[in-house]
């Protein structure tokens, strides 16, 4: 994709922060993960082709962003874990958060996303 060369700097910014930030959130279990790495390859398309094209190439994350950039689809099984940890987020806010309106806010947001995740189409043959 063609960028101008003003917002190049800006989104190879974006891309390794982006990319920072889904690897923290590997460890992390309140911080996600997809969409910060999703976030990441689309800013390096517009900032950084060597990181696109490393992205695209990896084995694991790969697949993903590939089924992404053509379909906008997400794996089932990508759904179920960002589902699950969702969920698992959300009672831990309620667990120990002190004001109830702090994981009712936090938990609508989550509601929102996983609303959205769940209308992703999903890629052929899953």
């Amino acid at each position: 994709m063609a960028t101008t060369t003003r917002f190049r700097w800006l989104w190879w910014v974006v891309a390794y922060v982006s990319l920072g930030l889904g690897l923290v959130g590997i460890v992390v279990p309140v911080l996600p993960t997809v969409p910060f790495i999703l976030l990441a390859a689309f800013a390096a398309a517009r900032g950084s082709e060597k990181l696109h094209a490393r992205l695209l190439s990896d084995s694991r994350l790969g697949p993903m962003f590939l089924e992404w950039q053509e379909h906008g689809a997400i794996s089932r099984r990508a759904k179920i874990l960002a589902t699950v940890m969702m969920a698992f987020c959300a009672i831990l806010l309620f667990v120990i958060t002190p004001k109830l309106w702090v994981p009712i806010a936090v938990t609508v947001i989550m509601a929102t996303v996983c609303t959205w995740l769940w209308l992703r189409p999903e890629p052929d043959g899953h």
